[in-house]
Formats: C-alpha cells, sequence, structure tokens
C-alpha cells in the first residue's frame, strides 16, 4: 500500500502532456472512461494549447508544465510527448506528488528510468507505463495459455515485428531520427517486445544485439537540409532467457511485410502462435492458434470474457482506456499496478544492453534488477 493523493471515487482530474499521441489516443480515451477527466492541456505554444482545449472542451490550457501542475485540479498527469521529454517532466509531476501514466520508452537511459521509479514510490503516487499489449485480448489469451503448460518445456521462441511506418525515404527527419532524442526502433518497438518478453516469459539472463539502418539520411523540413539518421530502423536481437529458453527477435520499421507482428513459442508439447497481419491497426487484427506434435495449426477462439466492449475507430484507445482503467483502480485503492516504472526500468535495461552489446559487438549479462 502507499499514502499519495486520497480521492472520493469521484472524477480523477487528468492533464494531457503531449498532443500528438496525446490527440490521436490519450484525450479520446480519458473522455471515454466514467471515472477521468481532462482538466488541463499542455503545448509549449500557448495558442495551440488553447485551440486544444477548445476544440476538445478542456478548461484549461498552458505552456509550461508548472502552470499544469499548481492547478488543484489536476490530480494525475499523462504524458505522451517525445522520449528525450519524459525525464524532465516525469521527474517534476512526481515531485509535484501527481499520479502518473507514461509513454515508452519511459526515459532515455536506465539510470534516468531507476531515479523515477524511486520517486514515484518515495512520493506514494501511483505511476504506470503504456506497455498496453498487455491489455489486448488475443495476448491476454496467450498469456493464459502459456501458464497452461499448453507448450510443456519451452524450446525456441520467435517474434517478428515488421513494419512499414518508416520505409519512405521521403518521410522527414524528425526526433526519430536522433540518439539524443530517443528515436529508433528499439526505442519505440523494442520497449514493448522487452516488455511482453519479461510478462509472458521471465527475466533475460544475456542478450546480443545488431542494429541497422537502411535509410540513412532524410531531410529537415524546417531548413531543406539533408540530415544524417543516427538511429536504428532494424533490429536483430538474440536472447538467452532466465530459464534458458533461445529467443530470436527481428524488429523493423522499414520493411513491407504481410505477417507484421508475430510470437511463435515452441515447446515439447505443444505449439502456440499469436500473430496479425493487420498493416493500418497494430492492437486489433491477433489471432492465437494452437497445436500439438504432429498436428496442424488450428485457431482458438478468444473467450468473450477477453474481448473489449466496444471498438474505436483508432485501435489503440480500446488498449489504452485498459492501462487507464487499471491505473484508476490503483489510484483508488492506493495500490501500485502493473505494468509500474519498474516494469518499465527492465525493458530500459534491456535497451541500453542491446546498445552496448551492438557496440561491443559481445555477447551481454543482464544484472538481476533489485528494486
Amino acid at each position: 500500500m502507499v499514502s499519495g493523493i486520497q480521492t472520493n471515487q469521484g472524477k480523477i482530474g487528468v492533464a494531457i502532456v503531449g498532443t500528438g499521441f496525446g490527440q490521436k489516443v490519450h484525450i479520446p480515451a480519458f473522455q471515454a472512461h466514467h471515472r477521468t477527466e481532462i482538466v488541463a492541456i499542455y503545448h509549449r505554444d500557448i495558442n495551440k494549447a488553447k485551440a486544444i482545449a477548445e476544440a476538445h472542451n478542456i478548461p484549461h490550457a498552458c505552456d509550461t508544465l508548472a502552470d499544469i501542475l499548481t492547478l488543484p485540479t489536476v490530480q494525475a498527469v499523462s504524458i505522451s510527448t517525445p522520449p528525450f521529454l519524459h525525464y524532465e517532466m516525469a521527474k517534476q509531476v512526481l515531485q509535484a506528488g501527481k499520479h502518473l501514466l507514461l509513454e515508452k520508452p519511459v526515459t532515455l537511459n536506465f539510470a534516468e528510468a531507476k531515479e523515477l521509479y524511486e520517486l514515484a514510490k518515495a512520493k506514494g503516487v501511483i505511476a504506470t507505463v503504456d506497455f498496453e499489449f498487455r491489455f489486448v485480448p488475443a495476448w491476454q489469451l496467450f498469456a493464459e495459455l502459456l501458464t497452461t503448460d499448453y507448450v510443456g518445456n519451452q524450446r525456441l521462441i520467435r517474434i517478428d515485428w515488421l513494419g512499414s511506418s518508416r520505409a519512405d525515404s521521403s518521410r522527414p527527419w524528425n526526433w526519430y531520427s536522433s540518439q539524443e532524442k530517443g528515436g529508433g526502433a528499439l526505442g519505440a518497438l523494442g520497449s514493448h517486445a522487452f516488455d511482453y518478453i519479461y510478462w509472458l516469459f521471465g527475466g533475460v539472463k544475456r542478450l546480443n544485439a545488431y542494429l541497422t539502418t537502411a535509410i540513412s539520411t532524410r531531410v529537415e523540413p524546417a531548413s531543406g537540409e539533408i540530415k544524417p539518421v543516427e538511429t536504428d530502423d532494424t533490429c536483430l536481437l538474440s536472447l538467452e532467457l532466465a530459464n534458458g529458453t533461445p529467443c530470436q527477435i527481428a524488429i523493423s520499421s522499414v520493411v513491407h511485410a504481410s505477417r507484421t507482428h508475430w510470437v511463435e513459442v515452441y515447446g515439447d508439447r505443444g505449439t502456440l502462435v499469436l500473430g496479425s497481419d493487420n498493416q493500418k491497426d497494430y492492437i486489433h487484427g491477433f489471432k492465437v492458434w494452437g497445436s500439438q506434435p504432429g498436428q496442424p495449426l488450428q485457431e482458438i477462439e478468444i473467450p468473450q470474457r477477453l474481448l473489449f466492449p466496444q471498438h474505436y475507430p483508432d485501435g489503440r484507445i480500446c488498449a489504452f482506456l485498459r492501462v487507464v482503467n487499471q491505473w484508476v483502480e490503483g489510484i483508488d485503492s492506493q495500490t501500485q499496478t502493473i505494468p509500474s516504472l519498474k516494469e518499465g526500468v527492465y525493458s530500459q535495461l534491456l535497451m541500453d544492453l542491446s546498445h552496448q552489446s551492438h557496440n561491443t559487438g559481445n555477447w551481454v549479462n543482464v544484472p538481476s534488477l533489485e528494486l
């Protein structure tokens, strides 16, 4: 139990910080949830903040985070800014004693992530990370089947996460192309993969990473300058899990693949496959298949109890609403929920070690995380 802000089961006042993904997913989700009310919006340009606030009927518009945090109606803050802004912003939010919902990757490095985790714990506030695959129906069924020992002793895990979001070389240079700003496929996608590997299969003993960049330059839109892309757009990762199982991962944001996101688990008693070929919605479209040795794969129906109760044009809202709901339950009960910043710290540790492995060309041991 923690001793943060007390609630009276009324609406929780939330401030939205970050208006890209924030407008697409965070605002509609928080407005749809019966226990949350958006009371403030932040944008560094006050005119844009006011326009967004007016468009969404939000009472307060601010161009500094300090102004947001002084509002008495703000009990919690959701941050969806680019990664290089996460640490300082989240630190301010936690120091102010506000509950925090943070997008991934949580920070730029392990030390920053650990500091935020310890600060949230010291302040007694509920901090969660938007690792939304934990809340997708097919993924939840997949997790349940793994716990029933469907595959038996695991012998091999294969993960392919292949997309074309950065495949167009004319797409302009932005923070995603900058190493110091937290860009790259490893941060955008690998952060999720490392979390769901931990959730589904447990910790990692050691890893080896090879990161590469297919599109090496892009045009900076403001200046028209051709700038180098410093970040990875394809990642090949080999893991040895704590239980000894080998895990092979291929991640890319620059390929046109029909199989967009697949997780395959092979064991001595059976096989489980989770996959989606939905190019336009990375939340919907997942199915689960299973087979016993010598038998063909057969689709396993997702139980009604796991399905999303309502669909939205942007599928990410469905999963994010479940993240919000769990966060609200944690705030109500004053109990830290999972995924928390602790899971964010572990994901960040594996990303840091992946860069270390790539830079040295060696396997890297993963230390035990004691938090």
